[in-house]
């Protein structure tokens, strides 16, 4: 057999290999609804009744928060938030409300290890995106601290980051940032309590000063609730070089689901 029969055949016993994998892990985890458990066709999929529930975000919406409006204002309308208190970050987007199945989907990547979830997440973000991903020119994730990612084993914004970077060919640099100090969990704390729990938690590494500098970087996270978090990131990208800051999450609570 030739050396190109040999690659066609390893090719296709790699690819039978995988789906007979594929054939086991569906036997032995069933694809499902995350949101109510039913059986669908394929993994990483919703059923329509759940579908259904999801909001996602689309214009018309203020030009900087993303936040949307009830009733179309006309292009280039900021919200009072943007004008009263204008963020570090140039531009925030975000797929779908903080509530119900969203809510679910992110609570079970986050703490159910449901990683199979981020490629579908993602691609709700890529077309959530409005020219964030064209524009941008390195993707960076918001960072754990080493020692809630050693508990985890995972950070949820680097997975989603991975998969945004696959789907768009954006490149990725995931150890640009990182956290320098061990903070509390945002959850439950008001908005100054969030402010002031992230002040100076973040900064740059000695490669982000490298691969960052001048750059366009669009930092990922998965939720957005008062933007304490992506600020105090954003502010240290900036210190450590990065020309401009857009933020890309899954999910945003509105200010009747903080």
């Amino acid at each position: 057999m030739t050396q190109t029969g040999l690659a066609g055949f390893y090719d296709i016993v790699l690819r039978g290999g995988r789906g007979v994998a594929a054939a086991a892990l569906a036997f032995v985890y069933p694809p499902c609804c995350p949101g109510c458990q039913v059986l669908l066709g394929r993994h990483a999929g919703i059923c329509a009744h759940c579908w259904s529930s999801l909001r996602f975000i689309e214009r018309p919406y203020c030009e900087v928060l993303g936040v949307p409006f009830s009733h179309d204002l006309g292009s280039g309308i900021l919200s009072a938030d943007a004008i009263a208190n204008p963020p570090p970050f140039a531009r925030l987007r975000s797929a779908v409300v903080h509530d119900g199945l969203a809510r679910t989907l992110v609570h079970n990547l986050k703490y159910r290890d449901r990683t199979d979830l981020a490629p579908m997440m993602a691609g709700w973000m890529v077309r959530a995106g409005d020219g964030l991903l064209a524009d941008c020119d390195v993707i960076v994730p918001v960072p754990l601290h080493r020692y809630r990612l050693l508990a985890r084993k995972f950070n949820q914004a680097s997975e989603l980051a991975r998969a945004i970077a696959r789907q768009t060919g954006k490149p990725l640099v995931l150890s640009a940032l990182k956290r320098t100090r061990r903070t509390r969990q945002q959850i439950g704390l008001g908005a100054n309590a969030r402010r002031d729990n992230v002040k100076g938690a973040f900064s740059v590494t000695g490669e982000g000063r490298v691969s960052l500098f001048g750059k366009r970087v669009l930092l990922i996270d998965d939720v957005y609730t008062t933007g304490a978090t992506v600020a105090a990131a954003t502010r240290a990208l900036k210190r450590g070089g990065a020309a401009e800051v857009c933020v890309l999450t899954f999910a945003r609570a509105l200010a009747d689901h903080i």
